[in-house]
């Protein structure tokens, strides 16, 4: 896991894959590797730092991107005013220690169709993780999770309509 730092290069790599073409969003910039990796295949990225000294380190990482907006403060006040997300990809801002809290905000970013992203997970947990339930449990999201080495997983989510009559849940391979 990457303990607050930067993303791996597996998931960096998944992201620019999931982000061609797309308008993306990102909570937690860190030092900036998440989204420079979608900023080389995305439309657009917005990304929010909460950590003034974390931002500017990822400010000047990404500065060479103009398709890259790199904001200030919690995502959940920043966001909203340049919503929906075709992917929104939850680095930080607390959805996996209290996912009652924070999903609701995260999906109300995202555009019908858009991908919710979370990475650093441990693989194959499938109960007493508060945050894989209640992905799994949304009623407007469909997942599944995915290994991005032998040790991590990602979940990959779609906010997808009708998803309560019965297409909703957390499905591993």
């Amino acid at each position: 896991m990457t303990a607050g730092g930067s993303s791996l290069p597996e998931v960096q790599l998944l992201l620019s894959v999931l982000a061609a073409g797309r308008r993306c969003a990102e909570a937690g910039s860190a030092f900036g590797a998440a989204a420079n990796a979608m900023a080389r295949t995305a439309t657009s990225v917005v990304t929010v730092e909460l950590d003034p000294e974390r931002a500017q380190l990822a400010r000047d990482r990404l500065a060479r991107h103009p398709n890259v907006e790199l904001l200030d403060g919690d995502w959940r006040e920043r966001l909203p005013s340049h919503a929906p997300f075709d992917l929104v990809f939850l680095d930080g801002g607390g959805v996996k220690h209290e996912p009652d809290e924070h999903l609701p905000a995260a999906v109300s970013l995202l555009a019908l169709n858009g991908l919710l992203v979370l990475d650093d997970f441990t693989p194959g947990r499938a109960h007493g993780d508060a945050a894989r339930e209640a992905i799994a449990t949304h009623p407007e999201l469909v997942a599944v999770e995915i290994l991005t080495t032998p040790q991590t997983a990602a979940i990959i989510a779609s906010r997808v309509a009708g998803a309560s009559s019965g297409r909703s849940g957390h499905r591993r391979p």
